[in-house]
């Protein structure tokens, strides 16, 4: 019987109890599916907490990369799970692993408007408010560009420049997450921009 195998399905599927089965008989924390998708990676990517415990609890790393760059703690930023941030973050994640794009987790998060995760990952970590991508972007700038102007944004630009983030900070083209905001029509967030100037 092949352990490994088993305990990458079961971590899939999220299957805590033969999760707990395969380790005690010797599958490896760390195996690897054919994309190089590591146990907890793919507990993280479907967002099972109790099978993604086992794993941190068994030592496994919260930041092996497959094929695509993406880790368990990396995805966290994409799902906005923040139990599943919580159940990472004692393994001490590397909070300076980027995704393939130069991205860390908090860049996907505030792109796609996961305020609960950005608000639980500005507080609970001490995450690089300003990191800048390969495209030259902040999570600030991301919540601008790439978000909707709505509510979502609205609360995840007020948290990001609450923890700090520096509004002015400009793209690879020299152009402001204010002034992007206000080509987009964004009147809030242009209006949150303005007040931190």
């Amino acid at each position: 019987m092949n352990h490994n195998r088993t305990l990458l399905t079961a971590a899939a599927q999220g299957d805590t109890e033969t999760v707990r089965t395969a380790l005690a008989a010797g599958a490896d924390p760390e195996a690897r599916d054919g994309h190089r998708r590591t146990p907890l990676l793919l507990a993280a990517l479907n967002d099972h907490v109790p099978a993604a415990a086992e794993l941190v609890g068994a030592g496994a790393d919260p930041d092996a990369q497959d094929d695509r760059s993406d880790s368990a703690w990396l995805v966290t930023g994409v799902t906005g799970s923040v139990a599943m941030m919580r159940t990472l973050l004692p393994a001490g994640p590397d909070l300076k692993v980027t995704n393939r794009f130069g991205g860390i987790a908090l860049i996907p998060a505030s792109e796609r408007g996961h305020v609960d995760y950005v608000r639980a990952v500005l507080r609970e970590t001490d995450i690089d408010v300003d990191h800048v991508n390969r495209l030259g972007w902040t999570a600030l700038l991301e919540a601008v560009i790439l978000g909707d102007g709505g509510r979502a944004h609205q609360e995840i630009v007020e948290l990001l420049i609450t923890a700090g983030a520096t509004p002015d900070l400009p793209d690879g083209d020299g152009v402001t997450p204010l002034e992007h905001a206000e080509r987009r029509g964004f009147t809030e967030i242009a209006g949150l921009l303005r007040a931190v100037r």
